[in-house]
């Protein structure tokens, strides 16, 4: 496996931990200020997109080769 190769794995590995991360910050978020169902589904929703939006950037970076 050559650097190149190391530092591509790692860097999307390290993206996926960042982002489960930061999912389990919105869940606790929810968790700690009771929010209902609603409440849950406005997190999520809200702070979400952001990381929602990231992926979809990389994804399309990706096929179109830029």
């Amino acid at each position: 496996m050559s650097f190149e190769q190391f530092e591509d794995v790692g860097f999307y590995f390290g993206l996926a931990l960042l982002i489960g991360f930061m999912a389990f910050i919105i869940w606790d978020l929810a968790k700690k200020s009771q929010a209902g169902k609603i409440g849950y589904i406005a997190l999520f929703c809200g702070l979400g997109i952001g990381m929602l939006g990231f992926i979809i950037k990389g994804i399309l970076t990706l096929t179109m080769g830029i």
